[in-house]
């Protein structure tokens, strides 16, 4: 469905410097009743019922739940983030299962149990006219939310872990392979990465920034249902470990 479309140098310090504080872009807490602002749910296609998202307590994490069937909606936050000085994205994120017969290489299977999707604002002199073209059309049909890029982190059911390529929807977006299949599924995996490097490895070398940050589990393609949890978003500078706000060692 075209609603695809919608859906990281520190300089030379001292040998014993203190590490920088993380910056928190996602961090719950027990007394939360619901998920607090600016997170909010992206239902961006009305013709088909949203993935439900809730917080809750989960083997000690207090985490997004995330419970997909024949559904899709994003949850999803703005960012503000300089990934010249903290460039190191860190998160923990789980999954029951894998979607069984998504495809992403088919827009009839374009679904996953647990992706992270972050959207990117190019200077429009580093997009083509084609490029430029293609998204006034796309913002004309969807509203203004359409990114001039936008990257996916995705827990695949079948592809090669670190298998990039683009959406089946638009070429603005690429689908990286974190994690495939099932070995992982039912624990709590933790992720780094570089969104600057991810970022010039997808899109070339071009400016841009970094403007929002969403995660979603959606089933609208394929029918299925998925369940997936998210929590402990933050980004750290280079060199810095990757702190988790629950019990449990860094990255």
């Amino acid at each position: 469905m075209n609603s695809r479309f919608l859906y990281c140098l520190v300089g030379i310090t001292a040998p014993f410097a203190a590490q920088a504080d993380p910056l928190w872009v996602g961090r719950f807490s027990e007394t939360d009743k619901i998920i607090p602002a600016p997170w909010k749910i992206q239902h961006l296609d009305q013709r088909v019922p949203p993935t439900q998202y809730t917080l809750r307590k989960w083997d000690g994490v207090v985490a997004i739940e995330a419970k997909a069937k024949k559904s899709m909606a994003l949850l999803g936050r703005p960012l503000a983030v300089d990934l010249k000085k903290t460039p190191i994205l860190c998160w923990q994120w789980r999954i029951d299962a894998p979607v069984a017969s998504a495809d992403m290489t088919q827009k009839s299977g374009d679904d996953y149990a647990a992706r992270v999707y972050l959207t990117f604002a190019v200077p429009p002199d580093q997009l083509s006219f084609c490029t430029r073209t293609k998204l006034h059309l796309a913002r004309s049909i969807y509203g203004a939310q359409v990114p001039d890029a936008a990257l996916n982190y995705i827990w695949d059911n079948r592809h090669p872990i670190g298998t990039l390529q683009d959406n089946v929807y638009t070429d603005r977006a690429r689908m990286l392979v974190l994690r495939s299949g099932t070995s992982q599924a039912g624990v709590w995996v933790q992720e780094r990465r570089n969104v600057l490097a991810d970022f010039r490895r997808s899109f070339g070398d071009i400016n841009s920034e970094l403007r929002g940050l969403a995660v979603a589990s959606d089933t609208d393609n394929t029918g299925e249902e998925a369940h997936a949890g998210f929590a402990d978003f933050r980004f750290v500078e280079t060199e810095d470990t990757c702190p988790i706000s629950n019990d449990g060692a860094d990255l």
